[in-house]
């Protein structure tokens, strides 16, 4: 194949959104083209997706299976299309998967008569390692068709939860009526007629459970079935028994009938072959097992010996190696034995490759997928992200587009323009253009000319900002109604799916809603007004203030209607909470006049102004600080706050729900027990701002004596409260951590201390598997995500300190930044991301050790008994749970309470790094707030913003009033520096934020100001090291 130009790749990356020839597609590493499309005749192949619409794509028969496949992925935005296959009936009547090295002429003898069907070819055993949302709906229809042929067989409780699920997704919420008369016209498994009772039982149950959320239950149930991705072959033993092999991502079972007889892990087997009909199984040797060392089936016949083995191999390498095996060399005489070969990213570099492609994701949004009384509707549903042409194609080898790609339909990709998930300015451009979009549960996007990448709006995966509340945008023009994807208005800026706070990755969109303050008028501002630093100091003093007492009204007014008329909620818990608070409301509200009037007057906004005479802020802080030293002497018991509230948690159920649905309220933007802790984090921001006043004001000036008397009696209750504000610290911690693990018992116990979470790669018989893990001072727990509805963490196991030694292994196995921790009667090898956290990690343990070694701390266990054996559940070749016993847990009256899913511990999952208390205490004590004009890297104007940055994040509001964030940006991973001369931003005090291929503008309106946003930003981005054996900084 001839090479383009220089030329020609240069212009081809710069539109690589602009046709459909140079779509991003999953198959591809960054930055490459499409596999070009060789000459020769061209054939139409017809392909049967998962919701049984059939697409047309032209393809020239010497292409290759992986050509064709790319097609199709493309086809539908598809980026972890390395789960799915294409496949089809042979010249034998045997279903074969494609080859994705083998030309189709001699795949496809008949390509006009055949029709390939786009499917599920591995099944991993998690969902929740498919990332994006897309990916998860065609498992769903997958499920959907497994359950209706007969092929995922389960007992009838488990069919009609499924069915209850599948339903909640096309028709939403339960109506009797409507309900079972969908029932009687929809099959959705064999002999439905008895269960349809039991269905719509479930299926009442489902209420308000979004189109995402149902997918995801489906395949929490379907995952625990037996059968779940099995495919039988028949085969019979030496004795001539009947049996059935299947392949999983464990290794080669075998069933009889429905039922799983027998399993060979990968670990045990050391080679698969085939000779004639006979498959043979060559395990290790094991001195403790009965079976042979080889193993034979009969099977058929030859070529159906050769497509089981086939499926094993692919199985293997795409569960169990790190990266696509290197093809056999050729060779020179004649050859012996198939030359396949697994051709593909493996299931670990489609991961990394989601999570760390620069590419945009373009938007996919669950809908439901049949609109209630209204059967037509259910016919426009297709896979495809466009109206795409019938024929589909890709460039010729030369990489010039054929001239079939110059008809309408090329002309209509052309003029498409992809709606941004980052950039409002693209949304402009969007509104002069037309996009049609085909079917309800498309992509919301199109083809962009200016993105060079894909955009990402979905909830789980990867990277970005945390969306709330935006308001509706205008609707498309060029579109009767503005209809797109069956609504009235564009919304790519919707809440998330499931109608509770969103994914901490999820882009901010603030509309054309939120003030743009022009250059003009921010220069005559900046002239008007003082440029002293005491004057932006005295500023940070206001601006915190009023976010100090909007946190104070979450417990005051918001906490307390919640549960101020709730019966079970003991009265010691409501007097504590007003007795403490309500003082504070009411000083703070007289203390935020105050400095309001102060500013007002320094800043000559007043006729009262004179100059020098208001200048000033000391003497305001020392006559408050003064009156607020009386409300400070019960702050150390706010730690009984804490205990109180999680006292009442345990007692009633009703309260523990009232907490949690609160906490999942727009209004509390962080946990609930930090605003309880607030207060004393307040004074450490008082004695931070005189400190500063103090640095900046020479001796002789008229605020110096002030300022450096309330600094002095500020320290003074600081330093009363410090030792107590440690341990709260550490409880509130452990009470958070509480409520994000599942499989702990009595986490918070006196004499524990939290010291580092974060994600480490467990080295297993399955190779290298995230898994997040919380040090103590006296245990490590290991656990992974996305076992359950509710967002918390599943503990898999723990490790106790005492007697633990920690060394570094990465020669050892091979694997970066790897070292093995040897416990007593276990040990385990983790991998760091990096030699950072390799090193973070290892000094907090070595730390931990000692500290275990000489203090006397917990030795209670803290794992649930089910998981005190320290056993991993993914170790064991057996699944944990029956399907009867995963019955009986869906089958209970009570929806599994869903959890928030914007913890710290969420966001150093999906970043891939760690915090330690260290940096969790300088995150809290470090608050600051302010208006800062915000610009996305595409996009012209700046958007002014009522930003606060507490707890890792920056919270974005439209103004200072609002009472609750618009949206959220956690600032783990990202970098801040200042704009390079090429990025043309040419404004003062301006820095930038970067993650990957996530760029955002930030510009401040003082030197004073730049300087404190970049200081508070980089002590989230670049987490302190420790410096002492002290798990807190002071």
């Amino acid at each position: 194949m001839a090479e383009p130009d220089q030329e020609t790749i240069s212009s081809g990356a710069g539109q690589r959104l602009g046709a459909p020839e140079t779509l991003g597609i999953s198959t591809l590493d960054p930055g490459h083209r499409p596999p070009a499309m060789p000459p020769g005749r061209r054939v139409t192949v017809r392909v049967r997706m998962l919701d049984d619409t059939e697409e047309l794509f032209d393809v020239s028969q010497k292409a290759s299976g992986k050509v064709l496949f790319d097609m199709v992925c493309s086809h539908m935005n598809l980026i972890e299309g390395d789960y799915f296959g294409l496949e089809f009936q042979n010249h034998q009547k045997m279903t074969v998967w494609l080859d994705h090295i083998k030309p189709i002429i001699k795949q496809l003898h008949r390509p006009k008569h055949t029709v390939l069907r786009f499917s599920v070819k591995f099944f991993p055993p998690d969902h929740a390692q498919l990332l994006e949302e897309l990916t998860r709906y065609l498992f769903a229809l997958q499920i959907k068709q497994d359950l209706s042929c007969g092929r995922l067989t389960c007992n009838d409780t488990s069919a009609a939860l499924m069915v209850s699920h599948i339903i909640q997704s096309e028709i939403g919420d339960f109506d009797d009526s409507h309900c079972r008369s969908h029932l009687l016209n929809n099959n959705y498994i064999p002999d439905q007629m008895p269960l349809i009772d039991k269905i719509m039982e479930f299926h009442s149950k489902h209420i308000g459970q979004s189109p995402a959320e149902s997918d995801f239950q489906l395949l929490e149930v379907a995952r625990k079935l037996e059968m779940y991705g099995i495919r039988l072959h028949p085969a019979k033993d030496r004795e001539g028994t009947s049996l059935s092999l299947a392949v999983a991502h464990t290794g080669v079972l075998v069933f009889q009938t429905h039922t799983r007889i027998n399993a060979f892990n990968w670990s045990k087997i050391r080679k698969m072959s085939f000779k004639r009909k006979r498959f043979l199984i060559k395990l290790r040797p094991d001195l403790n097992s009965s079976y042979q060392d080889t193993l034979e089936f009969l099977m058929a016949s030859r070529d159906c010996c050769k497509v089981f083995w086939k499926i094993c191999v692919e199985y293997h390498a795409f569960f169990r190696l790190f990266e696509e095996p290197k093809p056999k060399p050729k060779p020179v005489l004649f050859s012996r034995g198939s030359s396949f070969r697994f051709s593909g990213r493996t299931q670990k570099q489609v991961i990394d490759y989601v999570r760390e492609s620069e590419f945009k994701r373009i938007p996919f949004e669950r809908k439901h997928s049949r609109v209630r009384y209204n059967s037509r509707v259910q016919h426009n549903s297709r896979l495809s992200p466009l109206p795409s042409p019938r024929h589909h194609e890709v460039p010729s080898e030369s990489g010039v587009p054929e001239d079939r790609l110059s008809s309408s339909p090329r002309r209509h990709w052309k003029e498409s323009v992809l709606v941004s998930a980052e950039d409002p300015a693209a949304l402009q451009a969007s509104r002069m253009s037309p996009v049609q979009r085909n079917g309800y549960e498309d992509r919301k996007g199109s083809v962009s000319k200016t993105e060079g990448s894909r955009g990402s709006t979905r909830q789980t995966s990867p990277e970005h900002l945390s969306q709330g509340v935006v308001p509706h945008s205008p609707p498309l023009s060029g579109h009767p109604h503005g209809m797109v994807n069956g609504q009235k208005s564009l919304e790519l800026f919707s809440h998330s799916l499931d109608g509770r706070q969103p994914s901490p990755l999820t882009s901010p969109l603030l509309n054309d809603a939120c003030s743009i303050r022009t250059d003009d008028e921010d220069e005559v501002r900046r002239k008007r007004f003082p440029t002293d630093r005491a004057y932006f100091i005295a500023k940070e003093l206001l601006t915190t203030e009023r976010t100090y007492l909007k946190d104070l009204e979450v417990v005051t007014v918001s906490f307390h209607s919640v549960v101020g008329q709730d019966e079970e909620t003991p009265d010691t818990l409501k007097n504590s909470l007003l007795s403490t608070f309500e003082p504070l409301h009411k000083f703070h509200t007289g203390f935020l006049r105050e400095v309001e009037q102060r500013l007002a007057l320094w800043e000559g906004r007043s006729n009262a102004h004179i100059k020098g005479d208001y200048q000033r802020i000391g003497d305001v802080m020392l006559k408050n600080l003064q009156a607020l030293k009386p409300l400070t002497t019960n702050m150390h018991k706010q730690s009984e706050i804490l205990l109180e509230l999680e006292k009442a948690c345990k007692a009633s159920r009703r309260v523990e729900n009232l907490y949690r649905d609160f906490e999942l309220q727009k209004v509390c933007y962080i946990p609930l027990n930090v605003f309880i802790l607030r207060p004393l984090h307040r004074l450490i921001h008082y004695k931070q701002i005189l400190e500063r006043l103090c640095k900046h004001y020479p001796a002789t000036h008229v605020d110096f004596r002030d300022c450096r008397a309330a600094l002095a009696d500020v320290s003074e209750v600081v330093e009363q409260l410090q030792g107590s504000l440690i341990k709260m610290e550490n409880l509130q911690k452990l009470l958070e951590l509480k409520k994000d693990l599942l499989g702990v018992d009595n986490l918070v116990v006196p004499g524990r201390e939290f010291i580092r979470l974060g994600c480490l790669s467990k080295l297993s018989g399955k190779g290298l598997q995230q898994r997040m893990f919380f040090l103590f001072n006296d245990i490590i727990l290991y656990t992974s995500r996305g076992m359950t509805a509710t967002n918390q963490f599943k503990v898999h196991g723990q490790l106790p300190l005492r007697g633990m030694t920690i060394r570094e292994s990465e020669d050892e196995w091979g694997v970066p930044h790897a070292f093995t921790l040897v416990g007593q009667g276990q040990s385990m090898v983790v991998a760091a991301s990096s030699l950072t956290e390799m090193e973070k990690w290892m000094q907090d343990i070595k730390m931990a050790i000692e500290m275990a070694k000489t203090s006397n701390g917990p030795t209670s266990d803290v794992l649930t008994c089910t998981l005190t054996d320290n056993k991993c559940p993914e170790d064991s070749p057996a699944e944990a749970e029956s399907e009867d016993e995963m019955a009986t847990s869906h089958t209970s009256l009570e929806k599994p309470t869903p959890h928030r899913g914007n913890t710290m511990v969420h966001v150093c999952w999906h970043r891939n790094t760690s915090v330690s208390m260290v940096d969790f205490s300088v995150a809290v004590e470090n608050q600051l707030s302010g208006n800062l004009l915000r610009k996305f890297k595409n996009s012209n104007g700046w958007q002014k913003l009522w930003v606060v940055f507490t707890n890792f994040s920056l919270f974005f509001y439209k103004s200072h009033q609002d009472d609750y964030p618009l949206a959220s940006l956690p600032l783990l991973g990202y970098s801040v520096t200042v704009p390079s001369d090429n990025e043309n931003i040419h404004k003062d005090y301006v820095f930038k934020l970067h993650f990957k291929s996530h760029v955002y503008y930030f510009r401040s309106e003082s030197e004073y100001t730049f300087e404190r946003w970049m200081e508070v930003i980089r002590s989230a981005t670049v987490p302190s090291s420790r410096n002492s054996k002290h798990p807190h900084p002071h």
